[in-house]
Order: structure tokens, then sequence, then C-alpha cells
């Protein structure tokens, strides 16, 4: 598969402390030295340090060419255009949009429909493909529907295809479909079937970068990595 680090986003999470600047720095270096071509940099519009990160990179010219840097956004109007303007000088990014589709945050949460929420992933992935054609830019995008492991798989289908059509991706520009086990509600069998089901029912599937986001509440973050590669998926998204 190929692989994303999101040591700096995820893992930084984990921490009790999160890491300064200087440590974030340094940690990309390492990330950089390892081998990544693909590096999770965070969410820019969550914070300063966040924000101030990325345009550290980019200011200091700390990104090699070849590596591309992922960019987490809500679908939500104000913090993607934030996240654009981070972007600001970055030669290749993944612009990451998620919303939440499980039926507890509809539910509970949003207290809004299947459709409503299918909405705001729509407008997301909208806003993305315009700013990013306002920016003179080739970025790539991806999608996840949060809490994916909670969400009917039809409907996650559903939503994820709708994004699709908007995005409408090409073979020399593929676009990522991510499936988190935001919590991991089930064995890995489980959501290796979940995985499967998405990977034979996505439309432009040849041109679509279908990528695993394993957490590890049960303990068999690897193993679902395992199962869900076996059953279709191109890409994880991990920690060290």
């Amino acid at each position: 598969p190929a692989w994303c680090s999101v040591d700096l986003r995820d893992g930084n999470q984990a921490l009790v402390i999160p890491m300064s600047l200087e440590q974030k720095i340094e940690f990309f270096k390492l990330l950089v030295k390892i081998g990544f071509k693909e590096i999770e940099v965070g969410f820019p519009a969550a914070s300063e340090t966040e924000y101030d990160f990325l345009r550290t990179l980019v200011e200091k010219d700390l990104i090699p060419d070849d590596v591309t840097v992922q960019v987490l956004t809500q679908a939500r109007e104000h913090i993607i255009k934030r996240t654009f303007e981070a972007l600001d000088g970055v030669k290749n990014a993944i612009v990451h949009v998620y919303n939440s589709t499980s039926v507890a945050q509809r539910e509970q949460v949003f207290k809004k429909s299947k459709d409503e929420i299918k909405k705001i992933a729509v407008n997301g992935a909208i806003m993305l493909k315009e700013l990013t054609e306002a920016a003179g830019q080739n970025y790539r995008f991806e999608y996840s529907p949060e809490s994916f492991t909670g969400t009917e798989v039809d409907y996650a289908c559903e939503v994820c295809n709708a994004v699709l059509d908007i995005w409408k991706p090409s073979a020399d520009r593929k676009a990522i479909i991510n499936l988190p086990s935001t919590v991991q509600m089930s064995m890995p069998h489980i959501y290796a079937a979940q995985i499967a089901y998405m990977s034979q029912n996505l439309k432009y599937r040849d041109n679509v970068i279908l990528s695993l986001h394993p957490h590890n509440d049960r303990g068999t973050g690897v193993a679902d990595s395992e199962m869900g590669v076996l059953a279709g998926a191109d890409r994880i998204e991990g920690t060290l």
C-alpha cells in the first residue's frame, strides 16, 4: 500500500502535552528522512500553532519536491478558507475534507437527516474544487466519512459517491476516499467486509485510491490494516 504518516496530527493528539512548533519541525524532518512521501502536517485552521507550522515549512523551504503534505479540514466554509490561506506556496498538497456520518452523530450531535449530512459533504467537496481552481493549483482531494465504522455502509458509500461526482477523478488526478475506524466497533474481519463493500461499490473506482485510517481502541489497528488491504484498500494512514 501507499503510506501516509499522520503522526503530526493523530499522533500529536494522542500526547498529553502536544508537540511544540520546534518539535513538529524536528519530527517532520525525521519523517522525510525515513522516506514518507505523504505526510499529514495537521489541521491548519484549528490553532495558531498548527497554522504557523505549515507556514514555517513553506517559508523555510523544508518540504522536498517529491513529498506531498496533507492538510485536514472540516467541511465548513470558514475552516476550508483558512486552510487554503495556510497552503499558499505549497507545491504538492492533498486537501483532506471530512464530516461525520454515523448514526449517533447524525441523531445526537447534528440532529440532521441523511440528506442534510450528505449535503455538508457535497458542499465541502464543491468548495475544495473551486478554491483549488481559484488558486491555480492542482491539489489532490481526499474525503473521509468520519466515524465510518458507525455508519451504515450503504449510506457511507452513497455519501462518498456524491463527493466523487463533484470531483470526477481521473487517471492523472485520482481522488482519495479514506475510511477511518474512528472507533473500533468490531473485529478486523468486519472492518474488512466494510472495506470490500466500498471497494466494489464506489464510482470511478479505477481513479480512486481507497485509504484506511485504523485507530486502535481494540488493539487491532495492525490487523485492521492487513485485512483492509486484502479486502481492496490501496493506502494506509498511520502513525509511528
